[in-house]
């Protein structure tokens, strides 16, 4: 779940991304100041615009927001004021996460594409699907999980490319707009000390 607030360009509305509509077509209803944004032909929902947020969250930040979870009781509670069942879910895990790659294949499907499973936690492995001349086993870099928002505003969500799955992005440091990034293709090398699952700290795992 990704909350998303910039006042000066859009307004005082927060915008809470919940899933990746996969290209289907979109509608929407609003009551009050709630609108619920879900697919035509699922109904499911991928996202809420709240109007006028300020009058009940103190929202600091721009771009994606970290928001408290008696921040998201509130938001349920005029979800919930306004006639809408479905709850929203506080996520705490960080989304920018040092991880190691421990197997890489090549795409069957491309010549320049790799097929490499990534571990982003001590329990749990990823598979992403990179294209970075500089991928190899044992490399560590920070991997955008499904639910981040890169700088430039696009979200990582779960895809395919070329059929194959693929469940976040090792980014380059011109990904992460790090300062005096290289202007060349390649993810980010961090030393072999760093701890898989760190969440990303640019102080500390760049030194451009």
């Amino acid at each position: 779940m990704i909350f998303t607030y910039n006042k000066e360009f859009v307004g005082d509305v927060l915008m809470v991304i919940v899933a990746d509509n996969e290209g289907a077509k979109v509608t929407f209803e609003r009551k009050g100041n709630v609108t619920r944004i879900f697919r035509e032909d699922t109904q499911q929902t991928i996202a809420w615009n709240i109007f006028q947020v300020s009058e009940y969250l103190d929202i600091n930040q721009v771009g994606q927001v970290t928001l408290t979870d008696q921040d998201v009781a509130k938001l349920n509670q005029e979800l919930q004021k306004e006639g809408f069942a479905e709850e929203l879910i506080n996520d705490h895990k960080p989304k920018f996460v040092v991880g190691e790659i421990v197997e890489m294949v090549a795409h069957p499907d491309s010549d320049h594409l790799n097929i490499c499973q990534v571990q982003v936690a001590a329990d749990k492995t990823v598979q992403i699907v990179a294209g970075a001349p500089n991928a190899r086993v044992g490399l560590k870099t920070i991997v955008a999980l499904p639910g981040a928002m890169m700088p430039k505003g696009n979200l990582i969500f779960p895809g395919e490319l070329r059929g194959e799955k693929s469940f976040g992005m090792m980014c380059s440091p011109r990904e992460l707009q790090l300062p005096n990034a290289p202007q060349k293709r390649g993810i980010i090398e961090l030393s072999d000390t760093e701890t898989v699952g760190t969440a990303f700290d640019p102080a500390r795992h760049w030194q451009g």
